[in-house]
């Protein structure tokens, strides 16, 4: 017989596969624990975790840990599951199950540092660390820092289910659940559902359900929200209860997962050659058929390059995708997204998880210093051309689409109040929204080494040139098959 839960059957082998109880222990606690968390909202992680959490895979990958010379090290592994996961920084990791996720530290806070939010500020005592307990995470990217100042020194991911391609990105996180290609930016967040392809940076979050498909940024200064159509947005990820996630976005990345594997089968792989002495190209990145890179270029692992090119001071992130496009300087591609068919002037910026899909009768253009806004979809039907100095969010298919879903950044610049165009709603000042992006923009291409000169402004294209990989694996035998032994590393 299966197992039912809220109507939903699994299958009892995979339930109750006597070899593996304590990954299954690990799994009904992690669920029960943030079920507890949501019980105001009614809602059952089960159905959406037990289908993604797949037993039989977590033998496959074995995981792995960067040592540099610029990062602190203490890595701490206490009965949990980490297959296929990546670790650079401090990282301390108990009774979870983490599968192909980046825990990727390097713009942790060190000791003396002052981290500030708004008006306020706190320096640390201690080298901050990333904490993540009773948590299921798949297929998920944990970066840059906590931006909670009231506990500056700890990351703190606990009591959370994340599913695929998923981004947690200077989010303290207790108690959550994140859909599919969902995104936390900048926020703390207790006690939330965030769905499907939802992106938040409103500073901070509690006790709230956000709809699939929602972008919503909020500071005291302004507030801007958009809702993809449901019916649209099923199109391209959709989460059915019981059911893995489906829609074109899983098609993409799944097409492509194949390539990947070559890179996790070895344990000693050559690096590849960047192509230029300043950029970093990771060994766990695929690159095919033609692939040029300038300088200070940084391609981080899980990226994928397909007959690209990627102009000097340009970086492609964790889990992005580019194909058959050329980005000529400047470009920030952050984490998820994805470029096809495209060619991008010089600083354009492509925000989270967004999906830019040109076609070679259908190719996109996009001018200088356009910002893509996280989790936009350009899906083209006929050839489009954005101008410079544009915002753009949104599911742009056409010209049409296009009018409705962007605007000149001098114009909105121009706004105090209220301003509706489509299904976007924006309020507040619109100066404080462009330069508030803009300088996070600078900020992503400084930290990433995009002003290197050969003697100051180094950052993460020239400190990720010099990395070495320790690889751990797990039990595979005996009741603690799939888990990993209790582990404790220090400098």
């Amino acid at each position: 017989m299966p197992f039912f839960r809220n109507d939903v059957a699994y299958p009892i082998a995979e339930r109750t596969n006597p070899t593996m109880k304590h990954m299954q222990a690990l799994v009904d606690r992690a669920i029960r624990r943030v079920n507890n968390h949501l019980r105001e909202f009614n809602f059952d992680v089960e159905p959406y975790a037990r289908p993604v959490v797949s037993f039989r895979q977590f033998l496959k990958f074995y995981a792995f840990y960067g040592i540099t010379a610029h990062h602190p090290i203490h890595f701490h592994f206490g009965h949990s599951s980490v297959a296929g996961s990546y670790f650079l920084g401090k990282c301390r990791v108990d009774h979870s199950i983490l599968y192909k996720s980046d825990i990727r530290g390097d713009e942790l806070k060190s000791r003396g540092d002052t981290v500030r939010v708004g008006d306020r500020h706190a320096i640390l005592r201690d080298d901050e660390t990333i904490r993540i307990q009773h948590s299921l995470l798949v297929k998920t990217l944990v970066h840059n820092y906590n931006h909670d100042i009231e506990n500056p020194e700890e990351f703190p991911i606990c009591q959370t289910f994340s599913a695929p391609y998923a981004n947690i990105h200077g989010s303290a996180m207790v108690g959550c659940f994140l859909g599919p290609f969902a995104t936390a930016d900048l926020t703390t967040v207790h006690d939330c559902i965030i769905g499907a392809f939802a992106y938040v940076q409103t500073g901070e979050l509690q006790h709230t359900n956000v709809a699939p498909g929602t972008v919503w940024i909020k500071t005291p200064s302004f507030e801007f929200t958009y809702r993809f159509p449901p019916q649209d947005l099923a199109v391209y990820i959709r989460h059915p209860l019981g059911e893995a996630p489906r829609g074109l976005l899983i098609d993409f990345v799944e097409h492509r997962e194949a390539a990947f594997q070559p890179l996790f089968d070895k344990v000693h792989l050559e690096i590849p050659a960047a192509g230029h002495s300043r950029s970093a190209l990771s060994r766990y990145a695929v690159t095919l058929k033609k692939v040029r890179l300038g300088d200070n270029v940084l391609v981080a692992q899980r990226a994928y390059l397909e007959n690209a090119r990627l102009g000097s001071g340009s970086n492609a992130q964790e889990s992005c995708y580019i194909v058959d496009s050329h980005l000529e300087g400047l470009n920030v591609t952050a984490h998820g997204g994805k470029v096809v068919h495209a060619k991008l002037g010089i600083k354009v910026f492509v925000g989270f998880n967004s999906f830019l899909c040109g076609k070679p009768q259908c190719p996109l253009t996009i001018g200088a210093n356009t910002i893509v806004l996280p989790h936009t979809i350009i899906d083209l039907q006929e050839p489009l051309e954005i101008p410079s100095h544009h915002l753009v969010w949104g599911l742009i298919r056409n010209r049409q689409d296009l009018a409705h879903n962007s605007l000149p950044q001098k114009q909105l610049t121009q706004v105090e109040g209220d301003l509706e165009i489509g299904r976007m709603c924006f309020r507040g000042l619109g100066r404080s929204f462009v330069e508030g992006f803009r300088q996070r923009i600078e900020h992503i291409l400084e930290a990433n080494g995009a002003y290197y000169d050969g003697k100051g402004l180094r950052g993460h294209a020239q400190k990720g040139q010099n990395i070495s990989f320790n690889i751990i694996q797990p039990y595979t035998r005996g009741p603690l098959r799939g888990l990993y032994p209790t582990i404790d590393i220090n400098p």
